[in-house]
């Protein structure tokens, strides 16, 4: 099995010089368009059981059992995440990347089509499960292409650019979601429906992706842009041994755990919001599937302009800094919560202007933690540092918001499901607030 992912050899063939510029600029751009359309097929068959929740609550399932269901995402997401970033850097991340949204493809054709897939919770808890771990092959991959192929002085506004596509594809769930059912006549089509739909785009990440520019016969891109900030020798040395890996640049890397546990409290706020918002838009504002397919669109799209303004801050206003624009749209997220919560039923607009406002600043956070965490490493160890840090994220955040805000809101209501989120984002705040002096001085220790 690891044969198969192992990463292809350097090619024996080097592009001529004449011809040099030109290849690498067409290659850089298709790659990034390959983890860019195959990482939004993830979130197709991501998120998409958030919407059927409602379904499954009219056939006598409870918000709390759902949310147990949920969470089997959000556990395997975490821990695979974190695995698989291990055994990404050193694996093909053209044949990682689209073998793993083929198989979460294929987990949620099956949970269409199978009656018994939906009979039970422990049932759903183990298929959500099995799709959660194949979900963990997406980011780690994205982020090895990301560092080989894009340098450090641009790497904060390409990986801005490529963040979004959890928006494009998480904002498409919704919309897919009520054409499967126009389409098809029954809810099980939200799984099917996305599922055939992300076994396409599998195919085509896998056409458009390569691993390295070595594999292609071009040179490393440190060499090719003439841009050495990341290659402090001393401090980043090629070859590392695992064990070096996890003690000097993971778990004795302060500020790195300082933005996972900050990353616990980001991620619930977002899938706070996000996963329970069907629901919540139908139970409490009145709003018909049609009406809470377009608000969840609305939310994940709102996140695209947020993100690349978000990118831009940190890299220009804040001279490269994360810690700045994320305690930033922090603070705009929890006034765009509590709106979203005090807002009475019937004013629709208000409404849709706090979930554009909460999905145009809780990407920010994600994406510059993710930047963040590929800052604080070598580029040889990129898929464990964010895997690190989304072990964090889901295990402690996405977890959270299935499986505690599920009973949370059983036994207190929506009032109590709130209160949980404004404390995550005010908890978020203040563990990021030790990172920003921290960070000014490793900018200053890293350029010296």
């Amino acid at each position: 099995m690891f044969l198969f992912f192992k990463p292809p050899a350097p090619s024996t063939q080097s592009v001529a010089p004449e011809k040099l510029d030109e290849t690498y600029a067409f290659l850089r751009w298709q790659v990034f368009l390959g983890i860019f359309i195959g990482y939004a097929g993830y979130y197709l068959v991501r998120k998409n059981f958030s919407l059927v929740m409602p379904d499954l609550i009219a056939q006598g399932y409870s918000k709390s059992d759902l949310g147990f269901a949920l969470s089997g995402v959000s556990i395997a997401y975490g821990v695979s995440k974190f695995a698989m970033g291990v055994v990404s850097d050193r694996s093909n991340a053209r044949v990682f990347l689209s073998l793993g949204l083929l198989l979460s493809g294929l987990t949620m054709v099956f949970m269409g089509i199978s009656p018994w897939a939906t009979s039970s919770i422990p049932i759903m808890f183990v298929l959500l499960l099995l799709n959660g771990w194949f979900q963990g092959m997406g980011w780690p991959p994205s982020g090895r292409v990301m560092v080989h192929w894009f340098s450090q002085k641009e790497r904060g506004r390409k990986m801005s650019i490529w963040n979004i596509a959890h928006n494009v594809g998480g904002g498409l769930v919704g919309p897919m979601a009520t054409w499967a059912v126009l389409l098809f006549s029954t809810w099980q089509s939200k799984f099917y429906f996305l599922g055939f739909v992300a076994m396409a785009i599998a195919f085509i990440a896998y056409v458009l992706i390569r691993d390295t520019p070595a594999s292609c016969g071009l040179p490393k891109i440190e060499d090719h842009k003439k841009d050495y900030v990341e290659l402090n020798k001393k401090e980043f040395p090629e070859t590392l041994k695992t064990r070096d890996v996890f003690l000097k640049y993971i778990l004795g890397n302060k500020l790195l755990w300082y933005i996972a546990i900050a990353n616990i409290f980001i991620y619930l706020v977002r899938y706070g919001v996000l996963d329970w918002a069907p629901t919540y838009l139908k139970e409490v504002k009145g709003y018909s599937l049609e009406e809470s397919g377009w608000a969840y669109f609305m939310y994940e799209y709102a996140g695209i302009p947020g993100t690349l303004l978000c990118g831009w801050l940190s890299d220009t206003l804040f001279k490269g800094r994360r810690s700045p624009a994320t305690i930033m749209y922090m603070l705009f997220v929890l006034l765009a919560v509590v709106i979203y919560w005090k807002n009475p039923p019937g004013h629709f607009w208000i409404d849709q202007f706090a979930l554009v406002a909460i999905g145009f600043f809780i990407y920010g956070p994600v994406m510059l933690i993710g930047v963040f965490a590929l800052d604080l490493v070598p580029k040889n160890v990129a898929g464990t540092a964010a895997g690190f840090t989304g072990l964090f994220g889901y295990l402690g955040g996405s977890v959270f918001a299935n499986i505690a805000l599920g009973f949370i809101l059983e036994r207190w209501q929506w009032n109590g499901g709130f209160m949980v989120l404004v404390t995550a984002c005010v908890l978020a705040i203040l563990l990021m607030l030790p990172t920003w002096r921290q960070e000014i001085l490793l900018t200053k220790r890293l350029k010296s």
